[in-house]
């Protein structure tokens, strides 16, 4: 019987050039690095098989998008296994930062290792129980690296199921107490259910009271309009809104699990985030102040 996880489609090999270049300094503050697979071999049990992303593919998107900075995200491929963002960090130490995803296995005083090479944060996974997520770890594994993650300044990190954000406000506002909380993708939120969705009301009271960021990354996650992704503009709009100094944004390159007849275009996406924020001021805030707050150190 064959095991092999799905083989997914890779990103547009020649993206646009924005319409609009960012501002120096900007940061694409969400993607993700696959492989080489020789090199750095994806973990069993993975819920997917990305086409290699390597590193070097990473910074000539940075370039063609005019992007100084960015913040890689450790994959689901990768498992817990932060050889390939660790690798990355050493060898691109003045341009990119990184998030890992881990269990216990590792010691907390191993954070202060990767600290030095330019780690900033941990991914953790809100889902209903059982969520079948492979290769995720929740608010218990938390618990172990807090003290840890917050005497080092880091982010804690969550993608959710948008099911999941009502129910963890609480949580999420304690956390904050320690350490910068960010949700990832506007909260995974479906287009259709809208803003009156209690969720996302309990998401921008969170961004409201400056108890989360959120990245306005993703968007087609939230919604099948592609490309232009039109009834997704209310949810980026109201989050802006509630407070624009707890906004980051990201490309989500190489876009993991996306269809190739539906793989967006990172300059598009740019070109998106351009019209739904017409104040150049806030674009500044979002694209360089706020991530060079978070990352930058």
């Amino acid at each position: 019987m064959n095991s092999e996880p799905p083989r997914i489609a890779g990103p547009v090999e020649r993206p646009r050039r924005p319409k609009i270049p960012p501002p120096p300094g900007a940061w694409d503050s969400h993607f993700h690095i696959f492989g080489p697979a020789d090199r750095f071999p994806y973990t069993p049990g993975r819920g997917y098989t990305p086409p290699d992303a390597p590193v070097e593919k990473l910074i000539a998107l940075l370039d063609h998008l005019g992007f100084a900075n960015g913040l890689i995200v450790q994959g689901n491929a990768h498992g817990y296994d932060n050889r390939v963002v660790l690798d990355a960090l050493q060898r691109f130490p003045q341009r990119l930062r990184g998030v890992a995803i881990t269990d216990t296995r590792i010691k907390p005083e191993i954070l202060r290792d990767w600290h030095r090479l330019g780690m900033r944060g941990l991914r953790f996974h809100l889902f209903p129980q059982p969520h079948g997520y492979v290769r995720g770890v929740g608010l218990d594994v938390l618990e172990v690296f807090r003290k840890t993650m917050a005497d080092l300044g880091w982010v804690a990190q969550f993608f959710c199921d948008y099911r999941m954000l009502a129910p963890s406000a609480a949580a999420l506002r304690d956390i904050s107490r320690d350490m910068t909380v960010i949700v990832d993708h506007l909260g995974m939120v479906p287009a259709q259910v809208g803003v009156a969705d209690p969720n996302f009301q309990a998401l921008l009271k969170l961004v409201g009271d400056g108890h989360a960021y959120v990245k306005l990354s993703a968007v087609y996650r939230c919604s099948e309009q592609y490309p232009d992704y039109a009834d997704a503009k209310p949810l980026h709009e109201a989050l802006v809104a509630a407070n624009p100094e707890r906004m980051i944004w990201g490309t989500d390159w190489p876009h993991p699990s996306i269809s190739a007849t539906a793989m967006p275009d990172d300059g598009h996406l740019l070109d998106l985030f351009h019209d739904w924020t017409p104040n150049e001021r806030t674009r500044h805030r979002i694209l360089v102040e706020t991530p060079h707050r978070l990352f930058g150190k």
